[in-house]
C-alpha cells in the first residue's frame, strides 16, 4: 500500500488479441506482399513471427481498465452494493495482499472511479497527447493491517454491517468489520488510510492454513471455511455479534479442501472440492460425520481446484489442475457419473470459475496459462462457416472470448449490478473489462 493510489495503465504490457508487425518490417515487406501489416486474429498457442507483437483490439471491449494496489492480491471480492451504474462507472472491491514482507500485509478496500468506455485511438491521432485530467480513472484505497498474507477473502453484509472473512496463511480465519474503511473511500484526496484493529472474531481451530471460504447467500452470516488438512467448519451467527463454530469438522474429504460454495437455493446445502479429486454435496443439518450426501468420485484427473453453482439451474461447474472444465447435472450427480459437458481449452490448471450473475448459460474461467475465457453453453458450432474460419475450428464452439495479458491469474468475478463486467486479479494487478460478447 506504499504505492501512489492512482490508476496505472501499462501501455506496453503484453496485450490481448491482435498480433501486428513492427512498422519497419511492414515498410520493408510492403512491396512483396500486399497483406503485410494487416491485423490477424491470435489464437493462444500460435507462434508469433519475427517482428510480431500482441496488441489489444480495443474494438472488442466496451470497458477496459487496469490498476495496481502495490503488492499482488491472491484473492478479492466485489462489493456489489457500492457501485455507480451509469457512465463513468465506479467499482468497489475488497482484496487481501500477498506482500513479500509479512508485516506489510493488509485487507484493502478500494474503489476504481471515473471508468469510461473504451475509446479506440485513430491511426492519425497523436499517442503522446495526455488524457484530460477530468477523464482519467481514479483509484482510492483504505486498509486494515493483517497478520501475514491473505489466502482468500469473501465479502457479505450482515444487516447494515459490511464484513469480510479472510483466510490467513497463519492458519487463522477472521471476520472483519469494513464500515470504517469503506467510509474513507468517500473522502476526497489520494491519501491511503490504514488502521490497526481486531477482527470481530478469529478462529484458529483449523490448525493449518486453507483457501476454501464462502458466505451463504440464503442465510445471513453463515460462513464455511475449509483447510489443507481436509476439514470444513461451519460458522453460525449467535447473539452478541459472534459466531458458533462446530468443534467437530466435516471431514469426508481425504486431502486438502480447495473450494466451497453454498447452494444458491437451499440454505443448508453446500458443495466442496478437493485435491482428492472429488466433489461433495453436504447437508449441514446433519451431524458432520453423516452430512455428506453425495460424492462425485474421480471428478478430474488431478486436484479439483474450483467449483461454482449455477444461479438458477441444477448444474455445478468444476475446474482442475488438469486444465479441464466440467459441467455436472445435479439430477444425476454422484458415484462416477459423467459430466454433461467437458471443455479442454486451458493448457494449465484452472484457477477460477464463476457463472454469470444474470445469464445461466454463460460463465468465465481463468487458468495458469494466463488466459481468461468467456463461455456460453447455448452456442453450437456453425456448420456453414467459411474457409476463413478454418483456424477457429480447433476451439470449442462455446468459447466466446479470450482475454490475455495478465500473469499468474488467480480469481475472476462478474459484477452483479453492471451486467457483463468482469474484475480479475493476478500477479500483475487488476483488470476490469466488459467485452462486446457478453
Amino acid at each position: 500500500m506504499s504505492k501512489d493510489p492512482t490508476m496505472e495503465v501499462d501501455e506496453d504490457e503484453e496485450a490481448r488479441q491482435v498480433p501486428q508487425k513492427d512498422e519497419d518490417d511492414d515498410a520493408e515487406d510492403s512491396s512483396s506482399d500486399d497483406d503485410d501489416g494487416e491485423d490477424n486474429v491470435y489464437i493462444p498457442g500460435d507462434k508469433l513471427e519475427e517482428g510480431e507483437t500482441l496488441t489489444v483490439d480495443e474494438n472488442a471491449y466496451n470497458i477496459y481498465h487496469q490498476c495496481s494496489l502495490g503488492p499482488p492480491c491472491l484473492s478479492f471480492d466485489i462489493i456489489h452494493d457500492q457501485v455507480k451504474q451509469d457512465y463513468p462507472l465506479s467499482v468497489t472491491c475488497v482484496a487481501g495482499t500477498q506482500a513479500a514482507k509479512v508485516t506489510a500485509n493488509n485487507i484493502i478496500v478500494f474503489r476504481m472511479s471515473n471508468l469510461n468506455c473504451v475509446r479506440p485511438r485513430d491511426e492519425d491521432e497523436d499517442s503522446d497527447i495526455d488524457e484530460p485530467e477530468e477523464e482519467k480513472p481514479f483509484l482510492k484505497m483504505a486498509g486494515i493491517k493483517h497478520a501475514g498474507c491473505v489466502n482468500r477473502v469473501k465479502y457479505t453484509k450482515i444487516g447494515p454491517t459490511p464484513v469480510a472473512a479472510a483466510w490467513g496463511e497463519n492458519g487463522t480465519v477472521g471476520v472483519w468489520n469494513l464500515t470504517n474503511v469503506l467510509s474513507r473511500l468517500d473522502l476526497p484526496g489520494k491519501e491511503v488510510y490504514k488502521e490497526e484493529t481486531t477482527p470481530l472474531q478469529a478462529f484458529s481451530g483449523h490448525g493449518t492454513e486453507g483457501f476454501a471460504l464462502d458466505w451463504s447467500g440464503t442465510e445471513s452470516g453463515v460462513l464455511a471455511s475449509g483447510d489443507c488438512n481436509k476439514n470444513i467448519h461451519v460458522w453460525s451467527p449467535a447473539e452478541g455479534g459472534v459466531w458458533n463454530i462446530n468443534s467437530a469438522p466435516y471431514s469426508s474429504h481425504t486431502r486438502s479442501v480447495e473450494d466451497i460454495r453454498w447452494s444458491p437455493n437451499e440454505k443448508s446445502v453446500m458443495a466442496s472440492c478437493s485435491c482428492d479429486r472429488t466433489i461433495k454435496i453436504w447437508d449441514v443439518r446433519a451431524e458432520p460425520s453423516q452430512a455428506c450426501m453425495l460424492t462425485q468420485g474421480n471428478a478430474h484427473f488431478s486436484d479439483v481446484n474450483v467449483i461454482d453453482w449455477n444461479p438458477s439451474d441444477p448444474f455445478i461447474i468444476s475446474g482442475g489442475d488438469d486444465g479441464i472444465i466440467k459441467v455436472w447435472d445435479l439430477r444425476s450427480f454422484g458415484g462416477i457419473s459423467d459430466p454433461v459437458a467437458t471443455f479442454k481449452h486451458h493448457t494449465s490448471p484452472v484457477t477460477s470459475l464463476e457463472w454469470h450473475k444474470d445469464d445461466n448459460t454463460v460463465f468465465a474461467s481463468s487458468g495458469a496459462d494466463d488466459q481468461i475465457a468467456l463461455w456460453d453453453l447455448a452456442l453450437e458450432r456453425d456448420t456453414e462457416a467459411g474457409a476463413e474460419d478454418e483456424k477457429l475450428k480447433g476451439l470449442p464452439p462455446q468459447l466466446l472470448f479470450i482475454h490475455q495479458g495478465l500473469q499468474d491469474i488467480k480469481e475472476v468475478h462478474w459484477h452483479s449490478k453492471i451486467s457483463g463486467l468482469i474484475v480479475a486479479t493476478s500477479h500483475t494487478g487488476f483488470d476490469v473489462f466488459k467485452t462486446i460478447s457478453v
